[in-house]
């Protein structure tokens, strides 16, 4: 039973979750469970390189994956499945017939600002039920953490303006499509066409009109007035179905035709062409009718880039609806995000791998802040530290496979973000080539890292 009023939003049925794992987890504890290895162990979840031109990542994803643990089990279809690949003992399988994930989780809340090698999150449990958690807590932070980074440069981009999320038609499925809605809203736009998402998550729902709507009437202007009689309060037309100025001296004879009824023309929308220009033409037509509170929307294959061109411009949009590139972050549709072992037994462990070596024991990340409130430097150090200064980021979340703090409103982790990229020095916030946020490691952990590797290379010669 989780804390929160509200059900967690499953991506499938509990008792399968603990088949959305890749098959060498179930392997390895079945190696586990035969050696009669079973000991605690904590693995850190991070990012280990940015992925391009961004110079921080917002954490997204968390409370969905602590969701997941506190479901993970094998239901009696899941456990003869197993059975018929033939791969896994009869005692193994009476074991995860009655496994529940029994271990604790450290995480940053929903909404952090975090940077490359910071764990997002540290699993500690018994090493059979830690490393079947790898999978799916990868799978859910990796994914809504790219797409909150990306909705949180949009916003950026757009220096106030208000945003939409449209992606839904185009993300990688319907589950993405929610996730988008959500990780977006927290990054700070300000509403969803997908209405599933709307009703799920409290987003404010928003939609205009699709180009079909427009040709199935024999005129456009037919197709306006019809649309503005429905909805005569929140009607946005769209312009561009035969010829952007054309529609908009249509959309003028509407709302002024609204107006003699006591109501007002709400919005235009623009789908296509060149925005800046045709922004300028359509803005000047409503401004020379006296519709200047009518406001000019874009979508369209926008992203942070052509937002900021736009913005940069003075292209005069008002706001941005965002779909494709955003709702698979097209410019990086992946990140580097490992689940890496740290200890075992009490032992810290450690990676070694060329380009790939990993920090030992359990983490903590401290946030320093300069005299006037902005952040200046990250320490990762050992989680038993108490440093002089800086802020522990990382709190106590799940224990015994049990949530201990509620799921994040989304308003929080909304406000989360807001407060977190306001502190944020804007060099690092930069679209392109930002400067890399300064994050160091302590003398502690330094020295047990130099530690530790002196041992491993001693045993592990080449």
């Amino acid at each position: 039973m989780t804390l929160s009023s509200q059900p967690p939003y499953l991506p499938l049925p509990a008792g399968e979750i603990g088949l959305l794992t890749d098959l060498y987890e179930l392997t390895m504890a079945q190696s586990y469970f035969a050696e009669g290895i079973n000991s605690e162990a904590t693995f850190s979840l991070y990012v280990r390189e940015y992925p391009p031109d961004r110079g921080y990542l917002v954490v997204a994803g968390v409370d969905d994956a602590l969701d997941c643990l506190e479901a993970l089990s094998f239901d009696t279809d899941s456990i003869e499945y197993l059975r018929s690949t033939g791969i896994f003992t009869a005692d193994f399988l009476d074991h995860l017939r009655d496994f529940r994930f029994s271990g604790s989780v450290r995480a940053m809340p929903e909404g952090s600002l975090f940077f490359a090698n910071e764990p997002v999150l540290e699993v500690t449990g018994p090493i059979i039920a830690a490393q079947l958690a790898e999978t799916i807590v990868m799978n859910q932070v990796q994914y809504q953490t790219l797409l909150a980074t990306k909705s949180a440069r949009c916003v950026d981009a757009a220096q106030g303006r208000p945003i939409a999320d449209f992606a839904a038609r185009r993300t990688h499925g319907a589950e993405a499509s929610l996730k988008m809605a959500r990780a977006s809203y927290i990054a700070g736009f300000g509403a969803t066409s997908n209405v599933l998402a709307a009703r799920r998550y409290g987003i404010p729902p928003t939609g205009t009109m699709a180009h079909s709507y427009i040709t199935s009437f024999d005129d456009e202007i037919d197709a306006f007035r019809a649309y503005s009689r429905m909805f005569p309060d929140r009607s946005i037309l769209l312009l561009d179905t035969y010829d952007t100025v054309g529609g908009a001296h249509a959309a003028v004879e509407v709302a002024r035709e609204m107006e003699s009824d006591g109501h007002r023309l709400t919005g235009v929308r623009l789908d296509s062409g060149d925005f800046d220009a045709l922004s300028r033409q359509v803005r000047r037509i409503l401004n020379d009718a006296g519709l200047d509170y009518v406001r000019i929307v874009a979508s369209g294959g926008l992203d942070e880039y052509a937002i900021d061109r736009l913005v940069s411009a003075g292209a005069p949009i008002d706001m941005f609806g965002v779909g494709t590139r955003v709702g698979v972050s097209a410019d990086a549709p992946s990140c580097e995000i490992v689940y890496k072992m740290v200890n075992y037994n009490g032992r810290p462990v450690m990676k070694l791998s060329e380009g790939k070596a990993s920090l030992a024991a359990a983490k903590q990340v401290f946030r320093q802040y300069d005299p006037h409130g902005m952040m200046s430097a990250d320490v990762i150090g050992l989680s038993t530290e108490t440093p002089s200064s800086g802020e522990p980021i990382l709190a106590l979340a799940m224990q015994d496979g049990r949530r201990v703090i509620p799921s994040s409103d989304v308003a929080d982790a909304r406000q989360r973000v807001a407060d977190g990229l306001s502190r944020l020095p804007e060099a690092h916030r930069q679209l392109r080539q930002p400067d890399r946020f300064a994050v160091s490691i302590s003398d502690a952990l330094q020295n047990l890292d130099a530690r530790i590797r002196s041992r491993l290379s001693a045993a592990n010669p080449k």
